[in-house]
């Protein structure tokens, strides 16, 4: 399977490239933060504070960004928040072209850009299955990390050349350009409206809370969220602290963290494009396990590399293993997760990316001005390789629950609340058609590149005729998963 197929998708392709010039103007943006707060305070803590605080606002506006994508018009949405993004750029880059910079500004901008990119990221995960087919998802979703990591590639080469020949303000005026590319992608695409259900509209909170319903009842996603979540905390941080690595451990500057960053992103960009090929090969279970069982150990090698070339080729490493862990839970995520819950699941897989990532980077960075960063990096990654492999072997099943096992056993949302229901609840009109096509869509593709093994979350029609009995065998939607509980006919307390 080529990994390029998804961009036979003209408004993929279309959004892609905009993103793609726009990533790179953020890592131009992301690396020149980390060199002014590094060089300027002397300190681990602090870079890793500010890092942290691009990813705290998605703890408490993740959820809320998700629940908004769901209810409105998705391309408009971000529309919006490319606007804002945009303005909180030009501040910067005025701020450092008047030398008026400090790191309290540069602190409140970056947690004004997290508060923005929280609310984004969820509606951009979910408008992804509508821009490609139900088949070329998987590839769509590594593309999107490989775009993203490409920028990391390309985006601290250029701020290195920047920055020495201009200064911080033109990295960050880079950035301020890079957000037209968005602009005008998003006036270029147009995605199939959400169904409308009839009656009030459901409640923020209680449409936040049926996502996180629906979440906790389906055993793969919640595995994938908790083995993402411990990923984050314990390995994660290496991205932020990565200017703190180059300065304080091996003595260079910004040169020497253009170049840990852009070798990460090289890492990351080979496991994007190696992930569909792979998945196809060993089965996409099989490649996420594989992939958390390596994060550890691969930020071991990263965290004692003795010289600063070690260091930069252990990190391509890290960086490959790491997208692999990102793009193969994401999968997970989506895959199994309902159209009309799609952004909901989503922001609860940020919230696990942007709350884990937070946490460590204070942690590990306070941590690492009094021990050493390589040690911290070390310890920590030997700890999730550790929960990892006591999870395989104590509790398999749980590692089993992100794909279902060859009996073609019901979905576990679907078993559920086709008891609760009796079989009722006919009201999930055309969401409800459209989870039960691409359903079989994943189904058949699955059984295609696994050898007969089912996608992540569906088991194929066929074998749930002959194992399902009287259970629900109807879509989601059509359950009535996620919908307020007056509009579920039949359905008990």
């Amino acid at each position: 399977m080529s990994p390029f197929r998804p961009f036979r998708h003209r408004a993929f392709a279309t959004v892609w490239t905009g993103s793609f010039v726009s990533n790179i103007g953020t890592w131009m943006e992301t690396v020149a933060i980390g060199v002014y707060v590094t060089q300027a305070t002397g300190q681990a803590a602090w870079t890793g504070t500010v890092a942290a605080l691009t990813y705290v606002p998605t703890v408490l506006l993740g959820p809320f960004g998700g629940a908004l994508a769901d209810r409105f018009d998705r391309r408009r949405f971000l529309v919006g928040v490319t606007l804002f993004q945009t303005l909180l750029a030009a501040v910067l880059t005025v701020l450092a072209a008047t030398d008026r910079l400090s790191v309290a500004a540069v602190a409140t901008i970056v947690l004004l850009a997290g508060c923005a990119f929280s609310v984004a990221m969820p509606a951009v995960q979910a408008m992804t299955p509508d821009l490609v087919g139900a088949d070329d998802l998987l590839g769509a979703m590594s593309l999107g990390a490989a775009q993203y990591n490409l920028g990391r590639v390309v985006g601290p080469a250029l701020a290195g050349l920047v920055i020495t020949a201009g200064g911080l303000a033109w990295a960050f005026g880079f950035n301020v350009l890079s957000f037209g590319a968005v602009l005008i992608a998003l006036a270029l695409v147009r995605i199939p409206p959400l169904a409308r259900t009839e009656g009030e509209r459901p409640r923020v909170l209680r449409t936040i809370a049926d996502g996180v319903d629906a979440a906790r009842r389906d055993p793969g996603i919640r595995t994938a969220l908790l083995l993402l979540l411990a990923t984050t905390f314990l390995v994660s941080p290496f991205i932020g602290l990565v200017p703190a690595v180059a300065i304080k451990v091996f003595g260079r500057g910004a040169t020497g963290t253009s170049a840990l960053v852009t070798a990460q992103g090289i890492g990351a960009v080979l496991a994007a494009l190696a992930a569909a090929p792979l998945a196809a090969r060993l089965g996409r279970r099989r490649l996420l396990v594989a992939a958390l069982l390596l994060v550890g150990p691969a930020a071991v090698l990263y965290g004692l590399a003795p010289t600063f070339p070690l260091a930069v080729a252990a990190i391509a490493v890290l960086g490959f293993v790491y997208l692999a862990v990102l793009s193969g839970t994401s999968t997970v995520c989506q895959l199994r997760a309902p159209r009309h819950l799609r952004a909901r699941i989503a922001s609860l897989f940020m919230l696990g990316v942007g709350g884990g990532h937070a946490l460590g980077l204070v942690i590990q960075g306070w941590l690492g001005d009094r021990v050493g960063l390589p040690a911290v990096t070390a310890v920590t990654g030997l700890l999730l390789c550790g929960i990892v492999v006591v999870m395989r072997l104590a509790r398999p099943d749980l590692l089993a629950a992100m794909e279902p096992a060859p009996s073609g056993d019901v979905h576990p949302l679907q078993a559920a609340d086709g008891q609760d229901q009796g079989g009722q609840g006919d009201q999930g009109g055309e969401d409800g058609r459209a989870d039960r096509a691409e359903a079989s869509v994943q189904a058949q593709v699955a059984a295609a590149q696994d050898g007969g093994e089912h996608a992540l979350g569906v088991a194929t029609d066929g074998q749930r005729g002959r194992r399902g009995g009287d259970r629900d065998h109807r879509a989601l939607p059509e359950q009535g998963v996620g919908q307020p509980d007056q509009q579920r006919p039949g359905h008990q307390q």
